[in-house]
């Protein structure tokens, strides 16, 4: 695990290893370059239920590539859920000058009482000039916890009822002489009906002794602003080839807006993909690293950084979601990405992630969380380079199985 810290901490501080080596034109998902004709799911059902579609247009057309597909999964605070992602990909303007932009919407439901409905955008507008995210649930979300730091034993968990509503939406505007971008977003994050399955006293010292988030059956609002700088130098965010990604968001919650507190926090995250060998078939190492931290001791307990509750809620694959929680939270993972067939129609994955966060009453970080897995891909929509992604991860408190719709990052 100290080789894969040492690789990922070279990688993010240089661009010198494996430039890209993706000519433009080649990176454009509609443009057919191989000799080995591409594969996916759609081209399954098409032929086996003798159903044609029109035929793809030209280079430079836009189109819109719709990804569709019902999947079963596991989710905090036990059982299976079943989830219906439905992923649409498109351009906003020529593909040569203009990225890939998507949307996304994943209702989903269990039999055990959670029920979750989530809409992601994405969208690039001509000439990338402009960028606009969004991101939209609201959950009905029993979920375990374990408290602060290291937490308790897995014997001691509990778990912790609320309902959750995320309202976060951002605008960023190309700076003039580059691809950086900066911009303004509006985040709300609203838990409510907070309260512990069995019993309505608190068996958790972490949770119990902090004082901010914690009032059962009350609720806690945090409604800020953020100031954001980013940079993307990746042509499609679904399943990069190549490229990098680097984001920060600072964040101001304030009463005036319904906040129940005054109180900040930073996001810093840096991606980066490098390409190797046949430019035509899938052969990547990706990585990521992020830092999460409250900058206030007022945070709500259920908006501190916790590991799988970043942006994309992928991080940690191997440890269950709130798993380790604190005012400050730190992640590294890296994945290796390869096609099985010619066709690009099945694919491997390997990855590795180390994770620590903050520990009660003082902020210094515990020793680092390790896990490992592996995973399968099938290519779901060769257009839009999606994937439907079945990993399997384990580490010192068990192992995982998840399924989704795209990559993990």
């Amino acid at each position: 695990m100290k080789g894969l810290l040492l690789i990922i901490l070279i990688t993010l501080t240089t661009d010198a290893i494996a430039q890209d080596s993706i000519p433009r034109m080649r990176r454009y998902y509609g443009y057919d370059v191989d000799t080995v004709p591409k594969l996916d799911l759609i081209d399954i059902f098409s032929k086996t239920f003798h159903i044609h579609g029109k035929k793809m247009p030209k280079k430079g057309d836009k189109r819109v590539y719709y990804s569709l597909v019902p999947i079963p999964t596991n989710i905090p605070g036990g059982g299976v859920a079943l989830i219906t992602s439905t992923n649409a990909a498109f351009y906003m303007g020529p593909r040569a000058s203009t990225n890939l932009s998507n949307v996304s919407f994943a209702p989903s439901f269990s039999f055990k009482g959670r029920f979750s409905f989530s809409f992601h955008s994405n969208i690039w507008l001509m000439g990338n000039k402009d960028n606009v995210t969004g991101d939209m649930r609201f959950i009905i979300n029993p979920q375990y916890t374990w408290g602060l730091g290291e937490g308790v034993s897995n014997d001691q968990k509990e778990i912790l009822n609320s309902n959750y509503f995320r309202f976060y939406q951002t605008w960023l505007h190309k700076l003039d002489g580059g691809q950086w971008m900066a911009g303004l977003g509006y985040m709300l994050d609203w838990n409510s009906a907070i309260k512990f399955k069995n019993n309505d006293s608190v068996s958790l010292p972490e949770f119990s002794h902090y004082e901010y988030g914690t009032q059962l059956g009350k609720h806690s609002v945090s409604s800020g602003i953020s100031f954001n700088l980013q940079k993307d130098a990746r042509q499609n965010s679904i399943n990069p080839q190549s490229g990098y990604f680097f984001n920060t968001v600072l964040r101001y919650n304030f009463k005036w807006l319904g906040s129940s507190e005054n109180w900040p926090s930073l996001y810093v995250d840096y991606r980066r993909y490098l390409h190797f060998g046949d430019e035509r078939s899938q052969n990547v190492l990706a990585l990521w690293g992020f830092y999460w931290t409250a900058l206030s001791n007022k945070t709500p307990y259920l908006d501190l950084p916790s590991i799988g509750w970043d942006p994309t809620t992928h991080s940690g694959r191997g440890i269950t979601q709130n798993r380790y929680r604190g005012k400050g939270l730190w992640d590294l993972e890296a994945e290796y990405r390869r096609d099985i067939t010619a066709n690009g129609f099945l694919g491997f994955v390997v990855f590795a992630n180390m994770n620590a966060v903050t520990k009660l009453g003082e902020y210094r970080f515990t020793a680092p969380h390790p896990a490992v897995g592996t995973g399968l891909r099938v290519k779901f929509n060769k257009r839009s380079n999606t994937n439907i992604a079945f990993d399997y991860g384990v580490s010192s408190t068990g192992g995982r199985f998840s399924m989704m719709l795209g990559e993990a990052f």
